[in-house]
């Protein structure tokens, strides 16, 4: 049988350092208020001038394929999630490509917002398993700090979204690598966290340039509670879905990389589970919420301090806007 396999992983944050006392200095909040509700004490926020969503992804990208051994001709082809991309249209898939200096191949682009990168993870997989590619370039990458609303009253998301990019580079194996992919959605809940314009469902005179500046644009809308309550459940659902589906328990569980939504969601799974602080990796403390981002940049450094070995059991779990939720298991 054949199976998908993570051959390289790779991730890269902007320079600029955004810390709670900063956002203090402009928005009214403090410290302590940020880290109580997030346990987000920094963040990374691009330099508009030089950084794009696309290279900032080719750069993450040469990262995976130089720990893979592998070269940017390697790349077959291109699974790109985000909800930032560089244009309205096209996708930032064939940016990448461009970027990666690549011909013709394939770019599929994803908007599945934090559930993106599992989501795309488990769209390569099938391919992979198929015989359809060898090689795939899958990739979460964000900018959400030039949209977000830097005013009292986009506090509670402000202090939150961040930006970067990580990439992880798919092949064949003999042997089971990603054991198995669970994806989900609940559309019912979908303006309890989104992003309403620019949309195209809007009479013409509501798309002029003199609306673009109105409260709506580009302007995140969360319902912190209804977010909290639901993806409390959904991650320990999928988590324990995918558990059963290879008939394992969280006691088989080496490492659990969740998206880094909110560090209070996290620990109230761990404890929940009663996994210990071993089995779970958190960066959200130095980079916020990266969104399609997060999971694919935690894995990248997680592996670096040696916290994914062979045969490791990794599972990745994810929820987000749509509501959607996600988990991969792995045998690393």
């Amino acid at each position: 049988m054949r199976y998908s396999k993570i051959v390289g992983l790779g991730h890269h944050v902007p320079e600029t350092v955004i810390t709670n006392d900063y956002l203090s200095s402009i928005i009214d909040t403090n410290n302590e208020w940020i880290v109580e509700r997030t346990g987000i004490q920094e963040r990374r926020w691009v330099d508009p001038t030089k950084d794009t969503v696309a290279n900032m992804a080719a750069k993450a990208s040469r990262m995976a394929l130089e720990r893979a051994g592998l070269t940017e001709k390697d790349v077959e082809f291109i699974v790109f999630a985000t909800i930032t991309p560089d244009y309205f249209f096209p996708g930032s898939g064939v940016l990448l490509q461009r970027e990666l200096g690549l011909e013709s191949i394939g770019a599929l682009d994803l908007r599945n917002a934090c559930s993106g990168f599992i989501y795309a993870l488990s769209v390569a997989d099938q391919f992979i398993k198929t015989g359809m590619y060898k090689t795939i370039l899958v990739v979460g990458a964000e900018i959400q700090s030039t949209a977000i609303d830097l005013s009292t009253r986009g506090r509670n998301t402000a202090v939150i979204f961040a930006d970067g990019a990580g990439a992880a580079i798919l092949q064949p194996s003999d042997k089971p690598g990603i054991l198995s992919t669970h994806l989900h959605s609940d559309g019912r809940f979908a303006e309890e966290l989104y992003v309403r314009d620019p949309g195209s469902s809007r009479p013409r005179e509501e798309r002029q340039p003199e609306q673009i500046n109105d409260t709506t644009h580009y302007k995140v809308v969360m319902n912190g509670n209804q977010v909290f309550k639901h993806a409390v459940v959904r991650f320990m659902e999928v988590i324990k879905e995918a558990l059963a589906t290879n008939n394992m328990t969280k006691e088989d569980i080496s490492l659990l990389v969740p998206h880094q939504a909110n560090l209070r969601i996290s620990q109230y799974i761990q404890e929940k589970m009663a996994l210990t602080n071993d089995q779970v990796y958190n960066n959200i403390m130095r980079y916020g919420n990266t969104t399609a981002a997060s999971i694919p940049i935690a894995m990248s450094e997680a592996w670096a301090e040696g916290k994914m070995k062979e045969n490791d059991v990794i599972c990745l779990a994810a929820f987000g806007s749509g509501f959607t939720w996600a988990s991969a298991l792995i045998r690393w």
